[in-house]
């Protein structure tokens, strides 16, 4: 009997149904798994695993939310002769890529395994826009449950000092805590979603899209995934400086602290740095982070310090290798995407798009590496000044300069990776995809590359 005979029909549709919401639920588990798994260990090698009233889940729960662009609350509560104060605005990347890792991956091996069943043509609009929601739904349903999930409140020691005596003396008992807007954490959480399954599909060249989809694709898909790729290269050199560090230098709970916590957060806006922007930041209190003694001792002045190579390199000069790292991994992601484009694709043309990719990526780091905290307590006048009782940690990016630098570096290395496919002959013929059944079967595009 063949498989389109009367009797298969009626149950396929049901089992397809059901297994399409299976693949869908196991990518959100495997990413929530992945997220907490992450941060649960860093935080806890952090020294958050002795927190009071068993706040460690919830702790937990709030560095994903946050990680996934969610908004965090701080409040306080002294009393009426006391005041608190307290704010923060951080994304911990690490968990942040694992995360969008994970839902990717989740998200294309469905199409990929169709692709590979049926007659290799486009994947249909409908059948994207489905497998879309399905993931989006059951994404939506986890941010709720992490954002109700994500609340806590501490008591704060006032200590054996001088407001010690006063809180004891006017029975004030200061608290602070934390809560998550629920509206603006799912509109983040989702707008997060969505953004990681279109960069998904822009860098997967084996799963045909419709022809329009496909045509936007043929001229995205090589910058974008050079600058994905950049993007993790710098993570791994950082996580390879960072096991080193930890191995040879002490310390290292703090060191494993940085790297499951907020490894892109220091590789990132380092690699913005070496192409020329600048950065503002400060650390007043005992806020801070296991980073490098460097960056610590710029940071914590009296004012607002200026991070850029100028600034650092007058405190170690090892730092203008920054530079040569920056230009030796632009060029080769400049040199890959100038391989992979078709050959109809001039160098001006290249140099374009190389400039619009890597502002883009520069604007994303500007965006998610910022980070805002603060806090602080006033009894009767007296507070905000020292002794653990306040604290601000403060890192933002000079936006228009950065992304400025950034386009100039894109069109000069886009020109040069063009020119250099040109001198080597190495250039792709035409799209690896198209829009319609006669794309022809095969683990490899004309060019002979690999498909991603």
């Amino acid at each position: 009997m063949s498989p389109a005979s009367p009797s298969a029909p009626p149950a396929a549709p049901h089992g397809r149904f059901l297994h399409s919401w299976a693949q869908a639920l196991a990518t959100v588990l495997a990413a929530l798994l992945a997220m907490c798994v992450v941060a649960a260990l860093g935080l806890w090698a952090a020294g958050a695993g002795n927190l009071p009233d068993n706040a460690f889940p919830r702790v937990v729960a709030a560095t994903v939310v946050t990680a996934v662009g969610g908004s965090m609350e701080l409040s306080g509560n002294a009393g009426a002769l006391a005041e608190t104060h307290a704010g923060v605005t951080v994304m911990p990347l690490s968990v942040t890529l694992v995360g969008a890792l994970a839902v990717g991956v989740g998200f294309l091996r469905p199409l990929r395994r169709q692709r590979t069943a049926t007659t290799r043509g486009p994947v249909r609009a409908g059948e994207l826009a489905w497998s879309a929601a399905r993931i989006a739904v059951l994404w939506l349903a986890a941010l709720v449950g992490l954002a109700f999930a994500a609340r806590q409140t501490f008591a704060i020691d006032l200590g054996n000092g001088v407001l010690g005596a006063i809180g004891q003396l006017f029975g004030a008992e200061p608290e602070v805590g934390f809560t998550t807007h629920v509206p603006l954490t799912v509109g983040f959480g989702l707008l997060w979603l969505l953004g990681v399954l279109l960069i998904a599909l822009l860098v997967a060249r084996d799963v045909p899209l419709p022809e329009r989809a496909a045509r936007f694709r043929a001229w995205a898909c090589p910058p974008a995934y050079a600058m994905v790729a950049l993007l993790l290269v710098y993570v791994v050199v950082g996580l390879v400086i960072g096991l080193v560090t930890a191995g040879t230098r002490g310390h290292p709970a703090e060191t494993f602290a940085l790297i499951l916590l907020g490894l892109p957060n220091l590789t990132w806006p380092a690699f913005t740095i070496g192409l020329g922007a600048t950065w503002n930041g400060r650390v007043d209190g005992p806020f801070g982070l296991p980073v490098p003694h460097l960056l610590d001792e710029v940071l914590r002045t009296p004012d607002v310090s200026t991070l850029n190579l100028s600034t650092l390199a007058e405190h170690d000069g090892r730092v203008w290798w920054l530079v040569v790292i920056d230009v030796v991994l632009v060029l080769a992601a400049a040199y890959f995407a100038a391989a992979r484009a078709p050959a109809r694709v001039r160098p001006w043309q290249h140099a374009v798009r190389m400039a619009v990719a890597l502002v883009l990526t520069v604007l994303m780091i500007c965006l998610a590496g910022r980070i805002s905290a603060h806090y602080g307590l006033s009894l009767l006048g007296i507070g905000n000044v020292g002794g653990g009782l306040s604290g601000e940690l403060l890192l933002r990016p000079r936006l228009w300069g950065a992304l400025g630098i950034a386009a100039l570096w894109g069109l000069v290395s886009g020109f040069l990776g063009a020119l250099a496919t040109l001198l080597v002959g190495h250039r792709s013929e035409g799209p690896p995809d198209s829009a319609g059944p006669s794309t022809p079967p095969g683990p490899a595009d004309r060019s002979g590359a690999p498909h991603v």
